[in-house]
């Protein structure tokens, strides 16, 4: 009887790999040439390349695969309160400040910083997200300890460095450092009015008034930072302090790390419950005035959670696409399948939207000087952050159905989508989820020129499609009618959905602006992806969708 070959490999697409991830991303360059024409790309260029290669791409496995670990003591029954990565965490951590996603605005380079910070942040959470964690927070950390001058001066220069250090020793003796935030506890979680932790003074130096905290921190991420702001009660209410890990006397500070989070996703990253037990901390800013503090750096957070849900739409689109480019299904392309290509185009009109978006809130952070920018950034922000977010899970699992079974394992390149899916939630949940964010929409807009801002955002798509100029004539008369809370996640929608249509008239083919209205707009769409009109000119949509 011959031999019959039972494990020939047929039909299994090549994984998503060695390839440019800018080059490859039309949408998110045309993003940029409309809101920072003079935007040299050089480097954007140079990072997409490498974040494409099979390298990077096994470091992100490894950090993911290979949790961090918490070790409380040493062998000889020390305290020590250290978390121990994967060699691959370090790699990518160290390739992101390099980059400069952690602070490069704040160094003043460039005649845009934050979009192309935020061209990079979009590139490297194509990679790996959870890294970006202690990423972001130092990015939006660092303009706020302008408010304590001492710690400004001494930490500044180091927390914009390119250099990553992830030595446990004081800041003095090291190249580089990141910071984290610890603002929320187990009783109040986002009303942090309701935190207990307290803060007694402890005397002045040359970082200013000086505080021993108690109490404790229910999330507390990036616990491996070099220091974090914290919320802590004081005389004078809650208050913002500065709380570094070791003390400028080499000693270590009193925080406790009672547990890790055992996290659906985001798993490179470590999450922790943390205790202080008379940990030293100094003030930044007024004391009772914790709450604009945090205000002001959640703003720039949650900036990075649409910039990252855009881009983890991004890569499930890329790799939905890679996939059925190349898998036979029925005697053809699955992507030349007429249903498949629906499906396909509008995840592609949905992730441009959102690049579209994430870009121009970007550009409001590079121009607060002028009145219409800072307008923008006040009602962009909670936009955003609400529906790209909002977003980001039907998306994903929508992707994932693209690769069928492939998509639902945890293993080889396909298994990136697993990845996806369940990072997707993290960004609508952290820094605010969707009741907080459409609420701080309504607040913005009780500002006297949020509708004329408004209004002037959606000038330059005017006349271009019926349904745009209907949503843009009844946009006012809703933003001034706004009194109940009841109806804040609709107009949060709409307001997304009108600025989206707006930028995609301005920077994308025809055929796309036209796809987003008639579906997004008009009500020429169901209830799920792939239900756009039978017209709809998919062979332009697919094509500048492409990764390769």
């Amino acid at each position: 009887m011959p031999d019959v070959v039972t494990h020939e490999v047929l039909n299994q697409p090549e994984p998503l790999a060695g390839y440019d991830l800018f080059a490859g991303n039309a949408p998110l360059r045309d993003g940029l040439k409309l809101n920072a024409p003079q935007l040299d790309t050089t480097a954007l260029q140079a990072l997409g390349q490498r974040l494409g290669t099979p390298e990077m791409q096994a470091h992100a496995r490894l950090a993911n695969v290979h949790a961090p670990q918490l070790r409380t003591h040493d062998r000889f029954g020390r305290r020590v309160d250290e978390v121990e990565f994967h060699p691959s965490y370090h790699v990518l951590m160290a390739a992101a400040v390099e980059a400069g996603l952690h602070g490069a605005p704040w160094a003043g380079e460039g005649g845009s910083p934050h979009v192309e910070r935020a061209a990079g942040f979009m590139l490297f959470t194509e990679l790996e997200p959870s890294v970006l964690c202690p990423i972001s927070m130092t990015y939006a950390v660092t303009p706020a300890l302008r408010a304590n001058a001492g710690v400004f001066r001494d930490w500044a220069p180091l927390l914009t460095s390119r250099s990553y250090d992830p030595r446990l020793v004081r800041a003095s003796e090291k190249a580089g450092v990141t910071m984290g935030m610890g603002m929320t506890e187990k009783q109040g979680g986002s009303d942090v009015r309701a935190n207990t932790t307290r803060a007694e003074p402890d005397g002045e130096d040359g970082w200013g008034r000086r505080y021993v905290v108690t109490g404790h921190k229910w999330f507390f991420s990036a616990p491996m930072s070099d220091a974090f702001l914290v919320l802590a009660q004081t005389a004078s209410g809650l208050s913002c302090l500065f709380l570094p890990r070791v003390l400028p006397d080499g000693t270590r500070n009193a925080i406790r790390i009672q547990r890790l989070k055992d996290k659906l996703g985001n798993k490179a990253n470590a999450s922790s419950e943390v205790e202080f037990h008379g940990a030293t901390a100094w003030l930044v800013g007024d004391e009772g005035r914790g709450v604009p503090q945090i205000l002001e750096m959640g703003t720039m957070t949650r900036l990075d959670c649409a910039l990252g849900t855009s881009g983890l739409m991004r890569q499930a689109l890329a790799l939905a696409l890679n996939h059925t480019s190349q898998r036979m299904a029925f005697g053809k392309r699955v992507v030349e399948q007429p249903l498949m290509r629906n499906v396909l185009a509008d995840l592609a009109l949905e992730s441009e939207a959102a690049t579209a978006l994430a870009i121009r809130l970007a550009r409001a952070f590079d121009r607060r000087g002028d009145a219409h920018e800072a307008a923008m950034a006040r009602l962009l922000t909670p936009v955003a952050k609400f529906w790209i977010c909002k977003r980001g899970s039907a998306f994903a699992q929508e992707a994932m159905e693209c690769l069928g079974g492939n998509g639902y394992v945890e293993e080889g390149g396909e298994g990136v989508m697993a990845r996806i899916y369940r990072e997707m939630p993290l960004n609508s949940i952290w820094e605010g989820a969707g009741n907080i964010m459409a609420l701080d929409l309504l607040r913005a807009l009780r500002k006297a020129d949020a509708a004329a801002a408004l209004l002037q955002e959606l000038a330059p798509a005017r006349g271009q499609h019926a349904a745009l100029d209907r949503l843009a004539d009844a946009l006012p008369a809703r933003v001034e009618a706004m009194a109940t809370e009841a109806e804040a996640r609709l107009l949060a929608q709409d307001v997304a959905l009108a600025v989206q249509a707006a930028l995609l008239a301005q920077s994308a083919p025809p055929a796309v602006f036209a796809a987003f209205c008639d579906s997004r707009l008009a009500g020429r769409w169901g209830q799920s992806f792939g239900t756009l009109a039978a017209g709809t000119d998919f062979d332009t949509i697919l094509a500048r969708a492409m990764p390769r």
